[in-house]
């Protein structure tokens, strides 16, 4: 049986930039993923890409930003005051932090530290990224 919009399916990935530095991997963490083809719970082009595939099958593909996170948003930086961040916080540029917001948790990364702002990189951290995935469909079930 092939896969078709609406089955659910078991995969095992890994996921790597163009240049092969890996970004995910499901064997490490031990454990497939597990969707419903079509629902939007994977990225549309993730899901686009294991239509057709059968158990067993392994197969390479690359997704664009535009079928993954989407392109990087130069207007998504935020500043907001260094004092929301408690004392001792060691603060690094380009490293990235979890926080909570108005719209619940979020990821950012540190743009820039100044004297009483720090500027945050809201864009998702794989956005505007080429997204290369090795994916094995392990199950499948109508």
């Amino acid at each position: 049986m092939k896969v078709t919009n609406g089955h659910n399916i078991s995969v095992h990935y890994v996921g790597t930039f163009t240049d092969g530095t890996e970004f995910d991997n499901s064997h490490v963490r031990g454990e497939t993923v597990s969707f419903k083809v079509g629902s939007g719970q994977m990225l549309p082009g993730f899901s686009n890409a294991v239509m057709g595939m059968t158990v067993g099958e392994t197969k390479n593909f690359t997704l664009t930003p535009d079928e993954a996170y989407g392109p990087r948003n130069e207007s998504a930086f935020k500043s907001v005051p260094r004092d929301a961040f408690s004392p001792d916080f060691e603060f690094e540029i380009g490293a990235t932090i979890q926080g909570n917001g108005p719209s619940g948790q979020f990821l950012a990364k540190i743009q820039d530290v100044q004297d009483t702002q720090v500027v945050l990189d809201m864009n998702h951290p794989l956005a505007g990224q080429d997204l290369s995935f090795e994916v094995k469909v392990v199950s499948l079930e109508d």
